[in-house]
C-alpha cells in the first residue's frame, strides 16, 4: 500500500464520517428525502479529493411522528464515494448491514 493508497482512503473515511456526523438528526419526509439526497451529494462533491457521491436514503425505514416527519437516521443512508488522490482512487461505502451503519473500502485502484 502507498502513500497515495493510504491518503485515498482517509479522504473518502474522513468525508462519509463527517457526512454522517453532519445529517443524522435532520427533519425529513417521504416527500423531501430525494431533495436532501441531492443536498448531501452536492455539499459533498464540494470537497477536495471527491470524484463522485451517490446519496440514497431508505425512506421506508423513516419513523413519522406526529408532526408528520422523521428524524434522519444513520441506518437509513446508502452512500458511494470515490475520491482521488494523485494516480490513486478509492471507492468507499456507507451503508446498513442490518445492524449498524458500516463504512467500508471497497476498491482502491
Amino acid at each position: 500500500m502507498t502513500n497515495d493508497d493510504v491518503q485515498a482512503a482517509f479522504e473518502a473515511g474522513i468525508k462519509l464520517g463527517a457526512l454522517y456526523h453532519q445529517w443524522v438528526g435532520t427533519p425529513i419526509s417521504p416527500e423531501t428525502a430525494k431533495s436532501i439526497e441531492t443536498a448531501i451529494a452536492n455539499a459533498v462533491a464540494l470537497q477536495p479529493c471527491v470524484d463522485s457521491v451517490s446519496v440514497t436514503i431508505n425512506t421506508d425505514m423513516m419513523e413519522i411522528n406526529s408532526f408528520s416527519y422523521s428524524e434522519l437516521a444513520g441506518k437509513m443512508f446508502d452512500v458511494v464515494i470515490q475520491t482521488t488522490v494523485k494516480d490513486t482512487t478509492c471507492i468507499a461505502s456507507l451503508k446498513y448491514d442490518g445492524e449498524y451503519p458500516l463504512m467500508e473500502i471497497l476498491e482502491i485502484k
